[in-house]
């Protein structure tokens, strides 16, 4: 067996076997290539006596190449899952990972723009464009990712089937997961006004969001006209697309949405994802009370 056999099995298992996105699988097939390097391993024998040891080994020497908290975070998730796959290929009965603990990573809290903004971004992206029918569609993903909590990833996976859009979108999220958002009419109509000034066929199959040349969008294409129209508006590089789906989970929490219904809209797995919005909630009521209490005024 060789390294290419060992990368292409692990490739396959994470693609298909867990589906993964693609930056992730490059990202933990690029890891477990190092640790192939680093130790000379080309078999599953081999591979599944690697410990605890080995893996601190490897983000030890990963340091020194200058790794941060967060990737090394990173990178030890790789790895474990890795080698809990080696030790599965193996035949061995407890196909676990070796334990280690992860340096801390200090989770951020994401900042939403206000809803007064989000709609600026939007009327700003259409303003900006080049032509009538890109700052129609730029306009429409901004709204969909505001309006509906849909991941940018989200939003330019849709196809012409969603098309005419209803009171309601099926969109499939991370790991091939569907779920069910509500739209607003504004979202509706933005869309529609989008699909009307489009020069491209649309059909069922084809991306319902397409660049100047008529392939499917880009997300750096949304990011740039995002970038342009915070600097036109003067608001702060926070303010970017993922902003938008922060900003759409902050507002409704804070219109007294419960956390379930909030983990259902926005597609999250697991609970405590949703969980940090409460954590923004409280951030933004403190940083008002300290504007405004006149104590702090002192």
């Amino acid at each position: 067996m060789t390294k290419a056999d060992i990368l292409e099995a692990w490739g396959a298992y994470l693609s298909q076997g867990r589906r993964r996105s693609p930056h992730t699988v490059r990202a933990y097939l690029a890891a477990a290539a190092r640790l192939l390097d680093a130790t000379g391993d080309t078999d599953w024998t081999g591979l599944a006596r690697l410990d605890a040891t080995d893996l601190r080994r490897q983000l030890a020497a990963r340091r020194q190449d200058g790794l941060g908290n967060v990737s090394s975070a990173r990178e030890l998730s790789a790895l474990k899952g890795f080698l809990a796959f080696a030790r599965d290929r193996a035949g061995m009965s407890d196909a676990q990972a070796p334990r280690l603990r992860g340096p801390r990573v200090k989770k951020g809290l994401p900042r939403p723009v206000t809803p007064d903004e989000a709609v600026n971004l939007a009327a700003a992206v259409d303003e900006d464009a080049s032509e009538p029918w890109i700052g129609a569609r730029d306009r429409a993903v901004l709204l969909l990712l505001y309006g509906a909590g849909l991941r940018i990833a989200e939003a330019l996976s849709l196809t012409g089937a969603a098309i005419p859009l209803g009171e309601t979108l099926t969109v499939t999220g991370k790991g091939g997961k569907q779920r069910v958002v509500p739209l607003l009419p504004i979202v509706r109509d933005g869309v529609a006004d989008y699909v009307a000034k489009c020069p491209w066929s649309l059909s069922r199959e084809d991306a319902l969001f397409r660049g100047a040349k008529g392939g499917r969008l880009s997300q750096g294409m949304v990011q740039k006209a995002m970038a342009r129209a915070r600097t036109a508006l003067g608001l702060p590089s926070t303010a970017t697309p993922h902003a938008l789906r922060h900003s759409f989970a902050t507002h409704l929490l804070g219109a007294g949405a419960d956390l379930r219904s909030l983990q259902e809209l926005l597609g999250h797995a697991s609970l405590g994802s949703t969980q940090i919005y409460t954590k923004v909630d409280a951030a933004t009521l403190l940083d008002v009370y300290r504007s405004a209490h006149p104590r702090e005024q002192d």
